[in-house]
């Protein structure tokens, strides 16, 4: 049975039995037949506990705890510390309220229970990060006998397409990414929605996400856990993603373009998979030699394109030749593009001086 089937039932039994009661006294204040009041009462008060117990009861539980699931873990705990402190500190300043003349001695303790309530919910849930943060400092030393030592560093928010993607699992076991990796309920199932794709690719694509979240599980040198956040009134994936980094105080970690630049607008921090890649791709100055493998002929004529283990692509001026083999260039020109790396050589001629 339904939570809201038995709050009908009870509050029709409730409701009922106090309005026998209530018709009952009212027929001895007018003189009148108590089982015509007692019945018609009962009645009204069975059918008004069927209808509105549980808009009374159940429903507003059931909003509060949609509520209190939506909110992050240390939101909701600093708002109870706030709650809590402001309290100690109104019934600390309830005593010299109690001393006024009626009726301000009635009121305003009353009133500065509510206010520092308030004010210490707020206070708590604005400063929540600096509060924690010095708390968090404070155990680490005194555990460290006061030594300094680095704090923990807070979660990351995983998108789809750095899961679908996959060097996210490789780059969490070498321990670049020191906190917790969190993956939101909507992520998953935006994944378990591209994996039951008809279309072949996208399918293929979110099974591999998929599996690569279970790589991640499997392998990570930190903790990846599967959250139970949402955002309420918000139905795109990525703008979700960003309200809740900006809840939580962390960053996110996505190779998508859009939602980098949405996210940096809005002030959230981004950990791009891509600019990582860009960043440690070897450096090749004009003037260096490379070992190419030669696979496809360029856009222009005599070019021949190959390509660096990291993926770098090469463009070799008169290379067309030497398509399907491997011959040593000389780096002409490095290009950085919107796109990634670009480097343009040249073959190497036999004999020639290339410490330049």
């Amino acid at each position: 049975m339904s939570s809201e089937f038995v709050s009908r039932i009870v509050g029709m039994i409730v409701l009922a039995i106090g309005g026998l009661l209530l018709g009952v006294h009212l027929s001895t204040l007018v003189d009148a037949s108590p089982y015509l009041y007692g019945s018609t009462f009962f009645l009204v008060g069975a059918l008004m506990g069927l209808i509105i117990t549980p808009y009374v009861v159940v429903r507003p539980l059931v909003f509060v705890r949609q509520k209190i699931r939506s909110v992050p873990i240390h939101q909701l705990l600093a708002s109870v510390l706030g709650l809590i402190i402001g309290l100690v500190i109104a019934a600390l300043v309830a005593f010299p309220l109690s001393m006024l003349p009626k009726p301000l001695n009635q009121v305003l303790p009353f009133l500065g229970a509510i206010f520092f309530a308030y004010v210490g919910m707020m206070a708590m849930t604005v400063r929540q990060q600096e509060i924690f943060h010095l708390l968090t400092r404070g155990r680490a030393l005194s555990h460290a006998g006061g030594s300094d030592i680095q704090t923990a560093s807070p979660p990351v928010l995983l998108d789809t397409s750095v899961i679908i993607d996959g060097r996210i699992a490789d780059i969490s076991r070498t321990g670049f990414i020191r906190g917790e990796m969190l993956v939101t309920n909507f992520v998953l199932n935006e994944l378990q929605h591209i994996a039951d794709s008809p279309d072949a690719l996208r399918r293929n694509r979110g099974r591999r996400g998929l599996d690569m979240l279970r790589r991640l599980q499997d392998e990570s040198v930190n903790p990846v856990r599967i959250v139970d956040m949402d955002v309420e009134g918000v139905r795109e994936v990525d703008d979700k993603l960003v309200l809740l980094a900006k809840q939580l105080h962390c960053p996110i970690v996505t190779n998508d373009y859009n939602l980098n630049r949405v996210a940096e607008l809005q002030g959230v921090p981004v950990l791009n998979i891509n600019d990582l890649a860009n960043a440690v791709r070897a450096v090749y100055l004009p003037g260096e030699t490379m070992t190419v493998h030669i696979l496809q002929a360029g856009k222009e004529p005599d070019q021949g394109v190959g390509y660096l283990d990291d993926g770098t692509m090469v463009v070799v001026e008169n290379g067309q030749p030497y398509i399907g083999s491997e011959i040593e260039t000389m780096v002409t020109k490095v290009l950085q593009t919107s796109a990634g790396r670009m480097i343009f050589a040249r073959p190497l001629e036999p004999g020639s001086d290339n410490s330049r």
